[in-house]
């Protein structure tokens, strides 16, 4: 601290000491009975007054120098809830105490500046790191000898030390670093201001390190005629947010183009299906909706976390991904993978962030259900929010390592059979996470940039379900032993797959080893917003590079079981499986083709069975298995193709789960095995979603659904859910009961709220279907024209952008996942 701002503070301490003195003097000289009556009013009874009548305090204040003085001297142990108890003032102050008439910080510019202009205006939103101006109405300018000081307040028990109690002067720094100059600059008029021109406007700056929160601002001042502290009121609260604009912030991001999508998108779209049929759904983040930044605020107040401790968007990451999922601390979610959402909504039907977080804001309770793309799209809603760039990450193949082994081990008994005691591992068809951008001061230099946060809950880290933030670079690199929740992280996208035999003496051999098989085609949307970027190489090593084999020896040397298993050497005969598209409702055609790459003929006995599999990797009974037999001339193939109706396999598939086929044989001249598994994901229908005239804000506009029942039988108990940000959207609609293969057309009207390009997301949950998504892209325009658009499914089909039309191939919903 220089020398100016520690004489400055000094002033302040001795000021205060002499307002102490100078009030008990005052109260015993002009009314001791009134004093004796105020230490007797208890503390509620002040606070409700100061809440309940903000007018009648503040003139009280204005009213008494002697209740000025006390404001002035009140130590930050004497403040309720961030706000001062003020009682009626027994006399009037004399002429020339410098008053504030008004004090509200300004809103335009400010909340342009600092890229906060979707947000409400009040209270003001503004990020660390950067010059924000407050506007001081004053009965009069200033004088030499004069002096003022801007006081703001963060949680129920600011303190100086803490950084949450901030005294910073006009014209110097706080002993945190807050900065207050001149602003000379400023056009915005002070609205309000009655009997008074003398505006004085101020540059108040948080320091890059500031706690983020709801802070409550007031005002000082100090003249010949006394002292006055102005009342604390709502409407001058500030909100202060991490800033990626600002290089000083632990969260800037140099290449501050990509944050028109990680930290400003209000929508995108989250990938999931499976490797070969990657498929995508749109979703709404709605960070600036109003009540999603309340609702952020409050989940960091539901778990504790200090006031002080919420500058770190280390810890900041690491709460919100422990309170997204409501166990252990009853946050925002409940998990449910049974396939009952009977008592709640199914995951699949939620069309984004925004309903979610009211809810749980509203009630306090855990909102029902989440699975892992409802939660990862939650916390990159929650992390854009408070400031943090964050993208919605999707892993194929991903593992789940129960035993930190950083391997994904599979167990068999001594006739290939799995055991299933044994198999605590899974490999889910796609599990969804986040990355957020961010320095790593607790970490050796080089892991800055991506970190993984992720809130689905599957294994305690320090006694609690979350994870990370994990570094990407240390992940890529095999390092697991920094933190936080590397070894994990590790095993999801680089472990390989053990297939472990139990031999006649009781223990267990390894038979197989599949290396590369887990973390394929890791998968994000890209910055310009617009299409699928793979970032695989991100998280991993070329398979099989020295590199990536240097990464994994480094992993496993830190695992509870520290060897690698050697990779199973090729044989003469391939298998590989194949399905056609597989449309909900239709037939299936599924097939095994078997290659001789030998010089020899070859006889090969195969057997296929087919069974529903579940997002985690458990699988049903199989309910179709077949056996062939097959000669395979030298450098010929052949295939075997398993035809399956849908009166065959609908009784076995429920919500999101995907159908496997196994296939497992045994060449006879060499012994060789062979196995694998596909996993095939049945294709449903897309929502058609069209605007039916033009979108301007404040007015209703009709919007067509469309969709077609693709079942051979009437789809019943049908409802239809819409979200958008900066659109009014209607409740959740039950839509009747839509018969065999008919085209279902229905009309909804929503309302634009804010101008500019705006996204609408529909959800249509059955019983007999995977809830199926749509979404429409359309610019809302403030004036008598607005634009029409249509879209349809996550990928986004026809609609409007920047005025140019265009088609994108919309890939069909419906998958598993985590």
């Amino acid at each position: 601290m220089n020398f100016w701002g520690a004489f400055l503070d000094l002033k302040i301490f001795f000021w205060i000491i002499l307002q102490q003195f100078h009030r008990s003097k005052m109260a015993a000289a002009h009314s001791p009975h009134e004093s004796k009556m105020a230490a007797a009013d208890p503390p509620h009874n002040s606070k409700m007054a100061a809440t309940h009548s903000p007018h009648r305090s503040k003139m009280a204040a204005i009213n008494s120098p002697h209740r000025s003085k006390m404001a002035a001297a009140d130590p930050p142990s004497q403040l309720q809830n961030g706000r001062r108890s003020l009682s009626p003032a027994p006399f009037p102050f004399p002429a020339g105490l410098l008053a504030p008439v008004r004090l509200r910080p300004g809103t335009s510019a400010n909340r342009v500046a600092h890229h906060t202009q979707e947000f409400a205006r009040r209270p003001l939103v503004v990020r660390r790191g950067q010059r924000f101006h407050v506007g001081v109405a004053l009965p009069r300018p200033l004088r030499e000898g004069d002096a003022l000081c801007l006081e703001l307040t963060l949680g129920p028990t600011p303190q100086v030390a803490k950084g949450t109690h901030v005294l910073v002067p006009l014209g110097g720094t706080s002993a945190t670093g807050w900065t207050a100059e001149t602003d000379e600059g400023v056009a915005e008029a002070l609205g309000g201001v009655a009997g008074s021109d003398h505006t004085l406007w101020v540059g108040l700056t948080a320091p890059p390190t500031a706690p983020i929160g709801r802070y409550r601002l007031s005002a000082r001042t100090r003249s010949d005629a006394g002292e006055f502290a102005a009342p604390f009121e709502t409407d001058n609260d500030v909100v202060v947010l991490f800033n990626p604009w600002c290089p000083e912030d632990s969260v800037y991001m140099e290449n501050t183009s990509d944050l028109s999508e990680y930290v400003l998108n209000e929508s995108g779209r989250i990938f999931y299906g499976t490797e070969e049929q990657i498929a995508e759904r749109s979703w709404n983040y709605g960070q600036f909706e109003p009540g999603v930044l309340d609702a952020c605020l409050f989940i960091l107040d539901r778990r504790g976390m200090p006031h002080s401790a919420r500058g770190d968007p280390v810890m900041v990451a690491r709460v919100v991904s422990a309170m997204v999922n409501s166990l252990d601390d009853s946050g925002v979610l409940v998990g449910n993978w049974t396939g009952d959402y009977s008592q709640g909504t199914n995951p699949s039907a939620w069309a984004g962030s925004v309903g979610i977080l009211r809810s749980f804001h509203g009630s306090g309770a855990p909102v029902r259900y989440g699975q892992c793309w409802v939660f990862a799209g939650v916390v990159t809603t929650v992390l854009r929010c408070l400031g943090l760039p964050t993208r919605t990450v999707t892993n194929y193949n991903s593992a789940h390592d129960t035993d930190t082994s950083l391997t994904t081990d599979i167990y068999l008994d001594e006739g290939m059979r799995p055991l299933e005691r044994l198999n605590t591992d899974s490999v889910w068809n796609f599990h969804v996470w986040n990355d957020c951008w961010m320095k790593r001061p607790d970490l050796p230099d080089g892991y800055d940039g991506w970190q993984v946060v992720d809130a689905t809950p599957q294994e305690t880290s320090s006694g609690l379900f979350c994870c990370g933030p994990c570094s990407v670079t240390a992940v890529k690199n095999g390092d697991v032993f920094l933190k936080y929740d590397t070894p994990f992280v590790f095993a999801e996208v680089n472990s390989d797959k053990v297939y472990w035999q139990r031999q006649p003496h009781g223990g267990f051999s390894v038979v197989h080893v599949e290396p590369g098989a887990i973390g394929r085609r890791i998968s994000t949307l890209g910055p310009a917003g617009a299409a699928r970027v793979d970032i695989t190489d991100q998280y991993k090593h070329p398979e099989g590079s020295e590199e990536e084999r240097r990464a994994v020896s480094t992993a496993t040397s830190h695992g509870s079981r520290p060897r690698r298993a050697a990779a199973s050497a090729p044989g003469e005969v391939t298998l590989t499986l194949g399905s056609a598209a597989a449309v909900a409702g239709a037939e299936l055609e599924l097939r095994a083709v078997v290659k001789n790459q030998g010089l020899e003929p070859r006889t090969l006995l195969l057997r296929l069975s087919l069974c529903a599999v579940r997002y985690t990797g458990v699988a049903g009974a199989a309910f179709r298995q077949e056996q062939h037999r097959r000669t395979l001339p030298p450098g010929q193939e052949d295939t075997v193709t398993m035809a399956v109706s849908y009166a065959e396999y609908q009784p076995h598939v429920g919500d999101q789960d995907a159908l496997k086929l196994t296939a497992a044989g045994a060449v006879q001249e060499s012994g060789q095995v062979l196995a694998k598994e596909l996993l095939v994901r049945l294709h449903t229908p897309e929502l058609t979603l069209t605007l039916l005239g033009p979108a301007v804000v404040g007015q209703d506009v009709p919007v067509q659904i469309v969709f077609q029942n693709p079942l051979p039988k009437p789809l019943s108990g049908a409802s239809l859910r819409m979200e958008g940000a900066g659109i009014a959207c209607p409740k959740p609609a039950a839509l009747g009961t839509v018969g065999a293969g008919q085209t279902l057309r229905l009309s909804q009207s929503v309302t634009p709220l804010r101008p500019g390009r705006r996204r609408l997301v529909a959800a249509l949950e059955s019983a007999a279907l995977p809830p199926l998504h749509g979404s429409l892209q359309f610019e809302a325009l403030t004036g008598s024209t607005g634009s029409t658009g249509s879209d349809t499914g996550g990928t986004g089909g026809t609609g409007r952008d920047g005025g140019r039309r265009r088609r994108r191939r919309g890939r069909p919903g419906g998958s598993t996942g985590g």
